[in-house]
């Protein structure tokens, strides 16, 4: 085999054991589960806000912007609940690039997995304690899950992940809101197949280990656009796109119908000034439409202090590193604008 084995990584257990949550706050993620969970089974009206920086690439920066949103979050409670994001791994189309803070705690050195593991959950640790907000994280890689499992308050499955079957499946273990995300190609039966899978139990091995799975009921899906075959960026987040999906979910056997709109990546063609407009638009369909209303019960933002994007050398804090992301001014002023236009 082409493999050389490196290191022998610790287990999740011994990562947790060495940088523990405190009772403190397992209670305070407890209770925002749950706030979460109703939003998606529609027992809790307000909306989410799902919002942070496109990769957390470094720790200071990412805690200084996730606790910028803690006075805004008692402002807006009545609402809105935001849901900082905290992405540690970056998918890659090519397999080229910075893979984030999960497999490079540096960008500009070496991966190191095991560093990266903690300060994947280092970074975590801090950003609740600091702000008192749990948060998103995107699962590219299932075998991690047990790393942050304790942690996490919401988790995304990728583009590019959702139609794989071990992914699925680990949602289906799963106790928090996760969002299954439309593939490239923008197919809803893949991506509402993906939900089905994750809503219903399962028998499969997992960490070398032969498991079972309950079914996560609040696994939901989330709407980012799409390529062409021709290559251009498809929008679905548009009124029609609305009304379809809400045709095709009453159609299929799944609990707790719902969606996220991600303002970015294909919806948007990673124009990040246009997130601006579309979740305006969202906003405004779900007035238009009970249906809508009743489906659409959140928004992805991708922002960050600095807007736009750097390169991984030029060091301004606060900005990314990977897709460009809204700044802090105009992230504020989005989120009272998406509670005002609550109703």
């Amino acid at each position: 085999m082409s493999f050389t084995f490196l290191n022998q990584l610790p287990s999740p257990d011994e990562i947790k054991k060495e940088y523990p949550l405190s009772e403190a706050l397992t209670s305070l993620k407890r209770a925002r589960d749950t706030e979460i969970g109703n939003v998606i089974k529609g027992t809790d009206k307000r909306f989410l806000v799902i919002i942070g920086p496109c990769s957390a690439d470094n720790e200071d920066s990412v805690c200084d912007y996730v606790s910028r949103l803690t006075a805004i979050q008692e402002d807006v409670k009545e609402k809105l609940i935001l849901i900082p994001r905290i992405y540690t791994n970056k998918p890659r189309t090519t397999g080229e690039g910075y893979k984030g803070i999960a497999s490079q705690p540096d960008p500009e050195k070496a991966p190191d997995m095991v560093e990266g593991l903690i300060a994947m959950r280092k970074m975590h640790i801090r950003a609740i304690s600091e702000s008192g907000l749990t948060c998103a994280d995107e699962m590219l890689y299932p075998e991690n899950w047990g790393y942050v499992e304790d942690l996490l308050s919401y988790v995304a499955i990728g583009a590019r992940s959702v139609e794989d079957q071990q992914h699925r499946l680990t949602v289906s273990g799963f106790d928090v809101a996760s969002g299954m995300k439309n593939p490239t190609s923008g197919d809803f039966s893949v991506m509402l197949n993906s939900v089905y899978a994750a809503q219903h139990p399962h028998h499969f091995v997992y960490r070398g280990y032969e498991v079972e799975t309950t079914g996560n009921s609040l696994t939901h899906v989330v709407l980012r656009g799409a390529v062409s075959k021709h290559g251009n960026t498809v929008q679905n987040y548009h009124y029609e796109d609305l009304i379809r999906l809400c045709e095709m979910y009453a159609k299929m056997d799944l609990v707790n119908p719902a969606a996220i709109i991600d303002a970015n990546h294909s919806n948007s063609g990673k124009k990040f000034r246009e997130q601006i407009r579309i979740v305006k638009e969202v906003m405004h369909n779900r007035r238009l439409s009970n249906d809508i209303r009743d489906i659409v019960k959140g928004v992805m933002v991708e922002s960050y202090i600095e807007e736009g994007c750097q390169s991984v050398h030029e060091h301004v804090y606060g900005k990314s590193i990977t897709d460009p992301c809204l700044g802090w001014e105009d992230s504020k002023k989005l989120i009272y604008d998406i509670a005002d236009m609550c109703r």
